[in-house]
């Protein structure tokens, strides 16, 4: 069993990055985590929807066979930090491999969201790609907390 989070790109601020890095790390002591970045399509490649298929099929690349698939968006379901360790680990006990995957920019193109299970909603306003990625480590390691009964959640 593992969770696999797919990404867009890399984060450009350095602060960024390392505040990713020290929560994905945090993370991986709790649940078996891999993390996949992705190419950035750039902009000038042409319109959003042709920009959301090329990065959404380096998603669809980047994960395993048969994992279940999570996309975050806006419109996604919202859950409690409590509600998310629930989720994860009973994924974790039916053994159940997870890919949880951020889009760029312009969001998830409409493959991958038809590939997806579950749509999560981080928060309710519309977050930067690389913030949601913040938000998600977060979160991911406060689940592990909640699932073992740690005092990191208040």
């Amino acid at each position: 069993m593992q969770f696999v989070v797919a990404v867009v790109g890399k984060p450009r601020d350095p602060n960024l990055a390392g505040a990713i890095r020290e929560y994905e790390t945090r993370a991986s002591r709790y649940w078996p985590l891999r993390v996949h970045e992705v190419r950035e399509e750039p902009a000038r490649s042409g319109s959003p929807d042709i920009v959301r298929q090329r990065e959404g099929e380096r998603l669809l690349a980047a994960i395993p066979a048969g994992v279940q698939v999570v996309t975050c968006d806006l419109n996604g379901r919202p859950m409690s930090s409590e509600q998310f360790a629930h989720w994860l680990q009973d994924m974790r006990e039916r053994a159940r491999d997870v890919a949880i995957l951020i889009g760029g920019a312009f969001g998830l193109s409409d493959v991958v969201k038809e590939r997806s299970t579950l749509s999560l909603a981080l928060a309710p306003w519309t977050l930067p790609h690389e913030l949601a990625r913040l938000v998600l480590a977060e979160q991911l390691y406060r689940a592990g907390t909640i699932a073992r009964g740690e005092p990191y959640h208040k």
